[in-house]
C-alpha cells in the first residue's frame, strides 16, 4: 500500500511552512491528494522531486545561494560560541530543535522571497505565520516578551551583515545591496511584529 505524507509532515521534509507547500499545491507546482475530508496529502517521492528541482534552481542564483549558506554558517558559529546570546539559557533542548526548525523555514522563505522577484503579499502572510509560531513558542519555553524580541533581533542582525558584507567576496551592485537589504526588512518586520502580537494577546 502506497505511504502518504501529510501536509505538515512533507513541509518539515522541504524545511517550508505548511502554508507556502499549500500555495504550491494549490497552484499546480507540486502534485497533491486530497482527501474526501480535504486534507492534502503527498507522495514522498513526490517531494523529493520536488527538493531536487528547486535545489538546482536555487543553485543558479550565486548571490542568493552565498548569502544563505553565510547567514546560516554565522549563525551556528555564534549560536554555539562559549558566550553565546543569554536567551538561549532559557530554551530547553526540545524548544532549541523547534527554533532551529522554524529558522530553516523562515531561511526558506526568504530566500524564495529574495531570488523569485513576486509580489510580496504571500510571503509576508506566510512570515506573519511563522512569527506567531515563534511567539507561542517562545512563551511557551517561558521567554519574556524582551528575551523574545532579542532572539529574533539577533538572527536580523546577522541576515543583514551578511547582505552587508557579500560585496566584500562578490561583484555586487550597490543598488543591489540596498536592495536585498531591504526587502530582508520588510520579510522579517512581518515576523517581529507578529510575535509582539502573540505576546499582547496574552496581556
Amino acid at each position: 500500500m502506497k505511504s502518504w505524507l501529510t501536509l505538515k509532515d512533507a513541509a518539515a521534509l522541504l524545511d517550508v511552512h505548511t502554508s507556502t507547500l499549500r500555495r504550491w499545491a494549490d497552484k499546480g507546482e507540486i502534485p497533491v491528494l486530497v482527501t474526501p475530508g480535504g486534507h492534502r496529502r503527498f507522495s514522498p517521492e513526490d517531494i523529493e522531486q520536488f527538493r531536487d528541482r528547486r535545489h538546482g534552481r536555487r543553485s543558479g542564483q550565486p548571490l542568493e545561494k552565498a548569502w544563505s549558506e553565510n547567514a546560516i554558517n554565522r549563525t551556528r558559529k555564534e549560536l554555539t560560541a562559549a558566550s553565546g546570546p543569554s536567551w538561549m539559557s532559557r530554551i530547553s533542548e526540545e524548544g532549541r530543535i523547534a527554533h532551529r526548525q522554524l529558522g530553516r523555514q523562515l531561511m526558506g522563505l526568504t530566500l524564495q522571497y529574495l531570488a523569485n522577484g513576486e509580489e510580496a503579499s504571500h510571503y509576508l502572510e506566510e512570515a506573519r505565520l511563522i512569527g506567531e509560531e515563534y511567539g507561542r513558542l517562545n512563551l511557551a519555553q517561558g521567554l519574556p516578551l524582551n528575551q523574545a524580541l532579542e532572539a529574533m533581533l539577533f538572527f536580523r542582525d546577522t541576515l543583514m551583515e551578511v547582505a552587508l558584507e557579500l560585496p566584500k567576496g562578490m561583484k555586487v551592485r550597490p543598488d543591489t545591496t540596498v536592495n536585498m537589504v531591504r526587502r530582508i526588512n520588510l520579510l522579517l518586520n512581518e515576523v517581529h511584529l507578529a510575535v509582539a502580537r502573540v505576546y499582547q494577546q496574552m496581556v
